[in-house]
């Protein structure tokens, strides 16, 4: 079924309740639905049937959610485009996609038309632009005369199997892969955080993780949505999400660990009780419990641990609201619609249940995508012939099911023949009062192969790296193999779009 179909329930049974605010201006269900219906009939007039690809490319802002809907009415299937991407790998997903026609901001018109020289879809631009721009150069049209065309008629069938959205990988470590997400492994992963964080209409979701992510769609602002609730979308910045969550009292917000790290580092020691707060969902890289502890005594919020993958539509795994954490765990996972395994690396037996032996973990079930766009080979290598997608992340169970991220299979550092995990360094490394932020990669070594290479932003100045290895050496966590052998003091470690570490950058900078 059309996962818009649930919208559009939730339009019908709270038509005047806030949709997304941004800003000054806000969008209620029943003009939300009315403009996405409307610009269903733009696409089609523009020749958009069911099954066609349509790129949007912008950031947070509330026509990336009108676009995306649009484009369901129409029965055709987003593809979010990573708002930094390159040149090379625009011009790649568009053609790999297919992509027939493109949403963007007029600021943008320009720098996509020169990324996809001599491609159709250059030629088929709607434009975002402010109130008074009467046109914008290199557009075939402007989002705001889109929204008065004819509204088209009924939702678009769409079966379980069609696919809903193209997500391409960042890129990062290679050509990005597409992610085919159907309207089933859209629907059912918001069904079960609906279910599992017992979302109402009455909440408010603060949404500064991207739009163009699993983290900032499926995670938060779709579930909210279904539900007839609010949507504040922002961009982040640090300042002014704090002043959003302590003005506009959001119930429901999503981080991921750099953003915790940003938030600490501004408030500096200082308390900023955020009461309204009763899901913040963290997740994205391993989160050191120094730091979780920090957030509780600066904020009040007691953050919820997630684990997921564009690959698992954004969420398989959290630590349930209603349970005592446990330190370092990612939780339980949403048994509803995906299933586990861990299993050793190189192998294909699951380990047993609570064996606390570390192994790669594999899923299926209604979250999982059913492969990458047109990549038979990566398909045959990440899925087994029962349905287990191979997901290259190495955890290991407890007793109680419980799972605990140990870090990516292609992270490990392996120094002097043994495995070295740095999500585990970083963990302790956090809890030096020295570091604000840190990161760990494994670096060339002529003996041991790689050595452990810790990069520190520190909390003021004067921190030099023999008071980062004086630290080291008096925690028993940081000795041995886990000892980082080269301590580089930097001013801020690059992130990704989605806030993330670039560790192939760090990787290539190092090296």
């Amino acid at each position: 079924m059309n996962v818009l179909t649930a919208l559009h329930r939730a339009a019908r049974l709270h038509p005047d309740n806030v949709a997304i605010r941004f800003g000054g201006d806000e969008i209620r269900y029943h003009e939300l639905v009315a403009q996405a219906a409307r610009f269903a009939g733009h696409l089609r007039e523009q020749g958009v049937h069911a099954g066609d690809r349509v790129g949007i490319f912008m950031h947070n802002q509330p026509e990336w959610l009108v676009a995306v809907l649009g484009i369901w009415h129409a029965g055709g299937v987003a593809v979010p485009f990573n708002y930094i991407f390159p040149p090379a790998a625009i011009r790649h997903a568009t053609l790999d996609s297919g992509t027939k026609l493109f949403v963007a901001p007029a600021s943008d018109v320009a720098r996509l038309r020169e990324a996809l020289d001599g491609v159709d879809a250059a030629d088929h631009i709607v434009a975002v632009a402010a109130p008074d721009e009467a046109g914008v150069p290199g557009a075939a049209a402007l989002f705001s005369d889109a929204l008065t065309s004819t509204a088209f008629g009924a939702i678009t069938p769409r079966r379980d199997g069609d696919d809903a959205l193209i997500m391409y990988t960042s890129g990062s470590t290679g050509t990005p892969k597409g992610v085919r997400q159907t309207h089933r492994n859209t629907s059912a992963v918001c069904e079960a955080i609906i279910d599992c964080w017992s979302m109402t209409s009455q909440d408010h979701a603060l949404v500064c993780t991207p739009l163009f992510h699993v983290g900032g769609l499926q995670l938060i602002s779709l579930p909210t949505l279904l539900t007839g609730g609010t949507v504040t979308l922002r961009r982040w910045q640090v300042r002014d999400y704090l002043d959003d969550a302590v003005s506009l009292r959001p119930t429901i917000t999503a981080l991921v660990p750099a953003m915790m790290f940003d938030i600490l580092n501004f408030l500096d020691g200082r308390e900023l009780p955020l009461e309204s707060i009763r899901v913040c969902a963290i997740g994205g890289s391993a989160l050191p419990e120094a730091r979780l502890k920090a957030l509780t005594q600066a904020t009040g919020i007691v953050a919820a641990n997630i684990y997921g993958q564009t690959e698992q539509s954004g969420l398989s795994v959290t630590e349930p609201l209603e349970l005592a954490r446990r330190e370092g765990s990612l939780g339980l996972p949403l048994d509803q619609i995906t299933e586990v395994r861990i299993v050793p690396v190189g192998g294909t037996e699951p380990l047993p249940v609570g064996s606390d032996d570390v192994g790669e973990l594999w899923v299926r079930g209604d979250a999982v995508t059913p492969g990458y766009w047109q990549l038979d080979e990566v398909n045959a290598a990440k899925f087994t012939e029962d349905g287990w997608f191979r997901t290259s992340d190495l955890v290991r169970s407890g007793p109680d099911g419980f799972l605990y991220y140990i870090d990516r299979t292609d992270e490990m550092i392996i120094s002097g023949g043994e495995n070295v995990f740095p999500q585990m360094i970083e963990g302790h490394l956090a809890a030096c009062p020295l570091i604000a932020e840190v990161t760990v990669i494994g670096t060339p070594d002529e003996r041991l192969g790689q050595k452990v290479t810790a990069l520190v932003v520190p909390r003021g100045d004067g921190v030099t790296p023999e008071a980062i290895a004086a630290y080291c050496a008096s925690n028993p966590n940081l000795r041995g193999l886990q000892r980082p052998r080269r301590i580089e003091i930097v001013d801020a470690i690059p992130r990704t779009a989605t806030n993330k570490v670039d560790r192939p950058l760090l990787k290539a900078q190092y090296r």
